[in-house]
């Protein structure tokens, strides 16, 4: 796919050699990674999914698509922050906020109550009766 060695250096600027050439790279990689997608049937990757991982991968995937149709839409002349794409990625993104909270709650330490109590009251220093009285003594003595 050697497009920008394919144009000559004369039908673009050559300032912008390095990014066509960046863009490139990119477009092969994205290229790699939907055939590795497409290689799996969407049943049998799901299957091995969990449910929040099977969201996960479901956003993903439109997010990318409508990402790669905003990029369309810009080398096509269109506005993309005008185009109903927009929104639509917007609506993605809070759906990705969502689902990324619910896998933080999901991480976050569970609260053992009993441990956490015997902490506190291990932590807290409680006067012994014993020690009471002996303090009362050497309070006595110091006086006299």
């Amino acid at each position: 796919m050697e497009m920008a060695e394919d144009i000559s250096a004369e039908e673009y600027p050559t300032e912008i050699h390095d990014y066509l050439a960046t863009f490139e790279n990119s477009l092969t990689s994205v290229d790699e990674m939907l055939k590795t997608m497409m290689s799996v049937s969407r049943s049998e990757l799901l299957q091995k999914l969990e449910p929040l991982e099977q969201a996960k991968l479901d956003l993903v995937s439109a997010y990318t698509l409508n990402s790669m149709f905003w990029v369309y839409l810009a080398t096509q002349g269109i506005n993309p922050k005008e185009h109903p794409v927009k929104q639509e990625l917007e609506r993605i993104r809070t759906y990705m906020n969502k689902v990324k909270e619910i896998a933080d709650k999901k991480k976050a330490s569970k609260l053992d109550k009993g441990a956490a109590s015997r902490f506190v009251r291990n932590a807290l220093w409680e006067p012994n009766p014993e020690n009471d009285q002996t303090s009362a003594k050497a309070k006595k003595r110091k006086m006299n």
